[in-house]
């Protein structure tokens, strides 16, 4: 495989000269001799066989079109402008400069269909400039488009931004995640797609808050309008191996349904933990500036949501999405989704403490199901007013079962955890907006929350348990109890004035209120042979706590602009109230000014810098306050401290992106660097691998940086890239007594080759490497990891697809002088006649039948290097039917 992955690196190397092309180059100009930026170029091969070639002009009015040797009929438009039409047949590079004439009568749209146009922050892409017919989803059409990039997780980017709000015909796509609208929607369903960046939901508020959100419109075709479409796929493999998988759509001018149906046993998840967590919904973005973090702890299991590699897994997952105009004014969107999955996995470890190694197995088998609601009401009385009343629920239910095996020097101890939760979740808010005059607009949100859950754990072991930390009785097999429940009330109102004094000079203001009430509770026991129970409730165990937190804040911001220049600055004003009622109560009151600092430097449409500067503050969750002892895990007892205040942190950002239409280039980097100046960091004490961890509040515990840069380049018919990212961290710990500092450092690097010629395979090679140097106490760890990695897509023989990816894995443990190397691949072929509503599709996933992957991870006080067990080879035929 070496071999071959060299053998096409080499290949994609000499494409580079080996197509014949010539480049036509120019600019386009109005009659004053005044660059026209975003002009559209579109050239018409004369050979039916042959594709279009277009181009856009960047802000100095270039442009650049690579043509192959025969002839072209050449448009050229603007909006505004006559168009201006030429033929060109050449054979070697030329220079051709344009002047465009003003039209007597002007039109308001352009008649030419065009492949893209940009409007301000808009961009409209017609994918069928793009496709070839032959693409099965959307993630496969918006690949191909310029500047759109689509991740494994679903993440889509657009000019190296992401994608932050899915909508389809202008209206959300379920909670407006991008996963499951790239994985699901049809790509012979897509007209167009709409880039809209600067995106706020409320229209009239998208020039006066500094929105970082981007939003992607899916248009639909007119036939696929008022007409239910779709498609479903069923497959069976090897070893009883199967998937099934349905996706349905109706659409009208006031009616849009959506429905997605997924079983399978291949660890294939439709929905992720962050598409749950964005499931959530919450306030418009509006509503966040100077707000407080409160650092609620999530118990919820579902994060195993995320956990694709498995020995084992039953995924079964069903969605609908329903919105009605019930007339101009009133909108009503719903949405109900369900998912159980059952996960079985298998982790080896060798985890390094301060004075010594542990060797872990770790079998874990566990089931969640989950249901959400949510209904959302938005009336619109006029365009100068909106309303929105939102409701949502959440059940969730999981179950856990854990056995761990532990080898320390000769001594091997066994582990059993079981844990149980049930978890509920209710929002209700509303939201006002009204743009009373030009000058003066005001928005108002009250929000309810309510979430309860209860985490209960149970543990047994037939060797020594926690000594010295839990008061246990002596028996050849310990039980332990645990119950845990927590409920969490917020409520919040928030009230903003936008004034207006000039296009260049705005001045906000806002007045709010956040009331947050924890109740926290613990109960630790042994259950003893005989039935009876040893409750540890006399020991110091035992926790009933209320924790309440008012927060009552003022804000005001100026902004102002003046030429290529954005200024934003101004401050909230937080009163904080807190009270702890346990053993014994607690009652402070406190006063903390948040400054913020926004420049933004406009180079261009198309080059940005940006600084951003926060000082933040935040709460921890009622847990880190409970003054009495609760069991974490098997070989931790934790107790808080009631003592914490708010943490307080300087936030810095500088972001730059630039994009090149002309040279065929893209740069985008972001630095951040992040210094608290008071935080709540963990103290641990060790007995062996137990542990007694507490909290304590410190001045200047930690600084975190970041740093992210990644360049695109297209020469000729290939697009380069080149990924680099750093993180590093310091932070200060006390372990057995003794103040700790420990650091993080984390490197890596990406380089890629992709091809991008017609009527050729789709081929990207490339190479990521990574570098962890970790440091905890005196222990020092280095960790490295190279990956080569081949992807393949090639449409043939007018139907079928091939595709395929494989990486290569090298992996270093540079401290124990350990090695790994293992290859990971899929294939697929997939075939659909034009005039056929069937498809069928054969695919291995995971070819070289690779047993488990390798990789580090850093804790406060753990370096581990575990190997993670994975689904074996699987071979499945499927069958799939169009609507």
């Amino acid at each position: 495989m070496k071999r071959i992955y060299i053998v096409l690196l080499c290949f994609l190397l000499s494409q580079l000269s080996s197509f014949s092309q010539s480049i036509v180059k120019g600019t386009i100009t109005d009659s004053l001799n005044v660059p026209l930026a975003y002009a559209n170029i579109i050239a018409q091969p004369q050979d039916s066989l042959k594709r279009i070639k277009f181009s856009i002009t960047d802000e100095q009015g270039r442009y650049r079109l690579e043509l192959e040797h025969v002839t072209y009929h050449v448009s050229v438009s603007y909006m505004g402008y006559a168009p201006y039409h030429f033929e060109i047949d050449t054979k070697e590079d030329t220079t051709r400069n344009i002047i465009l004439k003003e039209q007597e009568n002007r039109l308001d749209e352009v008649v030419i269909e065009l492949p893209v146009t940009v409007k301000q922050d808009t961009i409209i892409y017609n994918t069928d400039k793009f496709v070839t017919g032959d693409e099965r989803k959307l993630k496969n059409v918006l690949k191909k488009l310029p500047g759109v990039e689509v991740e494994k997780d679903g993440t889509v980017t657009v000019n190296g931004k992401k994608v932050t709000a899915m909508l389809v015909e202008g209206k959300k796509f379920f909670s407006g995640g991008t996963k499951l609208a790239v994985d699901n929607i049809p790509a012979n369903a897509i007209d167009e797609i709409e880039v809209i960046d600067n995106y706020n939901e409320i229209a009239f508020l998208k020039n006066l808050v500094e929105s970082e959100e981007m939003a992607m419109n899916v248009k639909l075709k007119e036939d696929k309008k008022d007409f239910v479409f779709g498609d479903m796929e069923a497959g069976k493999g090897n070893q009883d191996f199967y998937r099934a998988h349905s996706n349905l759509f109706y659409y009208s001018p006031k009616t849009n349904l959506n429905f997605i149906g997924n079983l399978n046993n291949t660890a294939e998840k439709v929905l992720t933990y962050k598409d749950y967590f964005e499931f959530q919904g919450g306030l418009n973005e509006t509503f966040k500036d100077g707000s407080t973090v409160f650092n609620t702890v999530n118990n919820d299991f579902l994060q195993l949501l995320d956990n694709k590699d498995v020995i084992k897994s039953e995924n079964q997952f069903s969605a609908l999405n329903m919105t009605q105009e019930i007339n101009n004014k009133l909108n009503v969107q719903g949405y109900g989704v369900f998912s159980n999955n059952k996960d079985e996995t298998f982790n080896q470890s060798l985890n390094q403490y301060n004075t010594f190694n542990e060797l872990k197995d770790e079998v874990s088998q566990a089931q969640s199901t989950f249901a959400i609601g949510n209904l959302n009401f938005k009336y619109l009385p006029n365009l100068r007013e909106q309303w929105e009343f939102k409701t949502q629920f959440k059940k969730s239910h999981a179950e856990n079962e854990n056995i761990i095996n532990s080898l320390i020097d000769t001594t091997n101890s066994r582990y059993l955890t079981l844990q149980d939760m049930d978890v509920a979740f209710f929002s209700q808010n509303i939201e006002w907006h009204k743009k009373a005059t030009k000058s003066h607009t005001f928005s108002f949100a009250a929000d309810f929350v309510f979430d309860k859950n209860n985490p209960n754990s149970f543990w047994e072991t037939p060797d020594p348990i926690l000594e010295g930390l839990i008061p246990v009785v002596e028996e050849p097999v310990y039980r332990l109890n645990q119950i845990k429940e927590t409920k969490n009330t917020n409520f919040n109102v928030y009230f903003k004035h936008y004034w207006v004094l000039n296009k260049n000079n705005h001045i906000y203001s806002s007045i709010g209120n956040t009331y947050l009430k924890q109740l926290f509770y613990t109960n630790d026991s042994q259950e003893l042979l005989d039935g009876s129970i040893n409750n540890f409730s006399g020991s110091g165990f035992g926790n009933d706590l209320v924790f309440n937190l008012n927060d009552f804040f003022l804000g005001l911001n100026y902004k102002f602009k003046t030429g290529i220049f954005t200024f934003n600055q101004g401050a909230f004003l937080h009163a904080y109230h807190w009270k702890l009622d346990q053993q014994t109560n607690i009652v402070k009151n406190k006063v903390v000014l948040l400054p913020s600092f926004l420049a933004k430097i406009d180079i261009s449409n198309t080059k940005r810098l940006q600084f951003n500067y926060d000082l933040k503050t935040s709460f921890s969750d009622a847990s880190n306050f409970a003054n009495r002892f609760y069991l974490q895990s098997y070989n931790s007892v934790f107790k808080g401290n009631e003592n914490l205040e708010n943490e307080l942190y300087h936030v810095f950002r500088l972001g730059y992106r630039k994009l090149s239409t002309y040279r065929g280039m893209m740069i985008y980097a972001n630095a951040s660097y992040t210094k608290k100046l008071h935080g709540v960091e963990n103290t641990v004490n060790y007995q062996s691998t137990n542990q007694y961890v507490s909290v304590i509040m410190l001045e200047n515990p930690s600084e975190s940086w970041q740093i992210r840069g990644h360049l695109k380049k297209k020469i000729k018919k290939i697009n380069f890239g080149l990924g680099l990212s750093y993180n590093g961290s310091k932070y200060l710990q006390q372990i057995d007594n003794t103040f700790e500092t420990n650091k993080n450092n984390q490197t890596s690097i990406n380089v890629s080759a992709k091809t991008l010629y017609n009527n050729f395979p789709t081929i990207e090679v490339g190479y990521r490497s990574g570098i962890g140097n970790y440091t905890s106490s005196n222990i020092k760890s280095e960790f490295v990891t190279n990956e080569p990695f081949l992807n393949i897509d090639y449409d043939f023989l007018k139907g079928f697809i091939f595709s395929f990816d494989y990486s290569m894995y090298y992996y270093k443990n540079k401290s124990f002088n350990q090695t790994n190397t293992y290859d990971l691949a899929n294939v697929s072929l997939y075939y659909k006649h034009d005039d056929s509503a069937w498809s069928f599709k054969l695919e291995a996933q995971n070819v070289f039948d690779v047993q488990y992957k390798r990789r580090n991870s850093f804790s406060s006080y753990i370096i581990s290097d575990t190997k993670t067990y994975i689904l074996p080879r699987i071979i499945m035929f499927s069958i799939g039917y169009n609507l």
